[in-house]
This record gives structure tokens, C-alpha cells and sequence, in this order.
């Protein structure tokens, strides 16, 4: 990838776009046409959390901080990122950020990390959602605790698919780190570092947002 060129990590938001289970697929609604009105525009209904999204603390936490509070500087950063290859109900764990960061130096403090485990490929499938991998609870309390800005991965839930508690969101959210979820096209950066920007939009008072996430 030429460093100078942009790279879109951003799921493609269509009717036909995977949906989180017991959340409503994407809608295009026809409002107005060319023909009857002399301009073409459709409503759009469907999840604040839909394909690539951002979690707002307020996500799981009463009293949290919302989408549209969320600082630009925490959504333009040098980010990391950490290829580990996991597969069905694989969790990433406190060991495999230990090695990551022994091979590549220390994440710091305020750091944005990215997880490529591979798991996009599955996006048509069903075991997307039921299957994903994630990051175990010790693993998400190591982040908390460097005080990680942003967490992003490249499956639909930072938490395990088989784990309903999501006890990773918890621990993330409740030290006020952001989480980037359904991202895509991760195996085409060849840097371990790279600049992340992540536009969701401005939705006064929302869990989340679908974001356009695009890599330097």
C-alpha cells in the first residue's frame, strides 16, 4: 500500500448488508425522482451500528460520553496494527498483545490498535455473527489499563460471537476507550503503523454511528 494513498476499511452499506442479530437490515427508501419531482433522494433507515461502526461509551454505559461529543482528535491518530490470525470463537488474549508488542516495542499510552484476525472473509456467512473472534476479558483489561485511545478489529463484535455478556465491551467503554468494529481490507496494509481516520457522524445524543474509516 503507497502510504500517500488512502485505503477505505469501510464495509459497503446496501439492503443487502449482514446485520447484527435482532437488528433491522439497512433500507433505501425512494422519496423523491426525476421524474415527479426534478430531484432524486431516498430515506435511509437502519442501525446506528451498522457494517463499520464506532461504539460510543454510551454504547453500554449510562452516562457516558456520546457519538457526537467524541473529540476529531481521538478519530485522526496513529494507529497500530496488530495482524493475529484467529478463527471461530478465537480470542485474542492478553499473551498475543505481550508478543505483539515485544516483537514491535510497547503500545503507549493513548495509542489507537487495530486487530486484523482475518475474520472479514466470513462476512456472507452465517457463523459471522455467532462465531467471531474477539478479545478476551484479560486482554481488554491490559488495553484499559495502557489507557488505549481507540480499539478497532476486523469482525462484527469486539467480544467473542459465542459471548452474549459482552463483558470486553464493559471493560473498554467503562475506561472510556472507543470502539471500531466491522472493518475491512486490513491485510492490504503492509505497516505495522499507519495514520487512521475515522469520520462517524454527528448524531446528538447516540450510541454509536457507521463511520467512513480510511487508513493513510
Amino acid at each position: 500500500m503507497n502510504l500517500m494513498s488512502p485505503l477505505d476499511l469501510t464495509l459497503e452499506i446496501s439492503p443487502k448488508l449482514p446485520s447484527f442479530p435482532g437488528s433491522p437490515q439497512p433500507q433505501f427508501i425512494s422519496w423523491a425522482t426525476n421524474e415527479t419531482d426534478g430531484y432524486n433522494l431516498e430515506l435511509i433507515f437502519l442501525s446506528s451500528h451498522s457494517g463499520t461502526h464506532l461504539d460510543a461509551p454510551f454504547h453500554f454505559l449510562d452516562g457516558g460520553l456520546k457519538i457526537d461529543k467524541i473529540p476529531l482528535t481521538r478519530l485522526i491518530c496513529n494507529a497500530v496494527l496488530c495482524k493475529v490470525k484467529k478463527g471461530s470463537n478465537e480470542a485474542i488474549t492478553k499473551k498475543d498483545i505481550l508478543e505483539f508488542e515485544k516483537k514491535h516495542g510497547n503500545i503507549d499510552t493513548n495509542s489507537t490498535i487495530i486487530f486484523a484476525t482475518g475474520w472479514n472473509k466470513n462476512l456472507l456467512k452465517k457463523s459471522y455473527f455467532e462465531k467471531n473472534p474477539g478479545l478476551s476479558v484479560d486482554a481488554a483489561k491490559y488495553l484499559a489499563f495502557k489507557k488505549i485511545n481507540l480499539v478497532g478489529i476486523d469482525s462484527p463484535s469486539i467480544d467473542l460471537g459465542k459471548n452474549s455478556n459482552f463483558p470486553a465491551h464493559h471493560v473498554l467503554l467503562k475506561k472510556d476507550v472507543l470502539i471500531l468494529e466491522n472493518l475491512c481490507n486490513l491485510g492490504k496494509i503492509s505497516k505495522t503503523h499507519f495514520k487512521l481516520v475515522v469520520l462517524p457522524l454527528k448524531l446528538k445524543g447516540a450510541t454509536g454511528s457507521p463511520v467512513r474509516a480510511i487508513a493513510l
